[in-house]
């Protein structure tokens, strides 16, 4: 981006979200255009200002991140934002919730400030970060959650190639460690993204790391 990547805080403590401006603005190519003390007034702020990401604590009163990442980013939202979610609880039913609501990541409060950094410009870029101490954990809860119906088939079968990418996506491989791991070129690894995302009709990463877990792909190539 040739702009800095606009970010909405939001959390219900005053002193949390103070720091978190604090260290997102510290960056030179972050600015946090808005702050909000709860979900709803989150939405409201995010929806009249379109940031680049939202970055929203998970337990706050009135409506909580996860209500407000469904009305900003969820499958219904035609132009949906970006959201990161950032909590201090290591639950899987928070992760499982947040990335089924639309949240394009999710961090640990304690996951430090240059893992701060990364998830919001990933976001920006439309790729997912989940801190890399839950990632295989959390996302197999969907898996060990089970769909709601059996999991939608491709429109046209993955090549051997896009297989291996998927499970890199769904093992919280970055594209630029998915081109170390399987030697190939950057633009390679974002062309079978895009493949895989038109191929299960998805929306961004987090979607196909739920995809390979709902078909059991990381636990047979594991």
């Amino acid at each position: 981006m040739d702009r800095p990547v606009r970010v909405v805080v939001a959390d219900d403590q005053e002193i949390v979200r103070t720091g978190l401006t604090m260290i997102l603005n510290a960056e030179p190519d972050i600015q946090v255009v808005g702050e909000a003390p709860d979900g709803r007034r989150a939405v409201e702020l995010a929806q009249r200002l379109r940031p680049d990401v939202c970055l929203f604590d998970i337990r706050m009163p009135g409506m909580d991140g996860i209500e407000a990442t469904r009305r900003l980013a969820g499958p219904a939202v035609t132009d949906p934002l970006a959201v990161v979610v950032i909590t201090t609880f290591d639950l899987d039913e928070y992760v499982y919730a947040a990335l089924r609501a639309g949240a394009r990541g999710f961090l640990l409060k304690d996951a430090g400030t240059a893992m701060l950094s990364q998830a919001v410009h990933a976001a920006a870029r439309g790729d997912a970060m989940i801190a890399p101490s839950i990632t295989t954990r959390l996302l197999k809860a969907f898996a060990d959650a089970g769909p709601a119906g059996p999991p939608a088939q491709p429109i046209d079968a993955l090549t051997d190639r896009e297989e291996e990418v998927l499970v890199a996506v769904a093992r919280g491989r970055t594209n630029a460690e998915i081109a170390a791991d399987l030697h190939i070129s950057l633009s390679t690894v974002k062309t079978h993204v895009t493949a895989l995302m038109a191929k299960l009709v998805v929306r961004n990463r987090v979607e196909i790391a739920m995809w390979a877990y709902e078909t059991g792909r990381t636990i047979r190539r594991a």
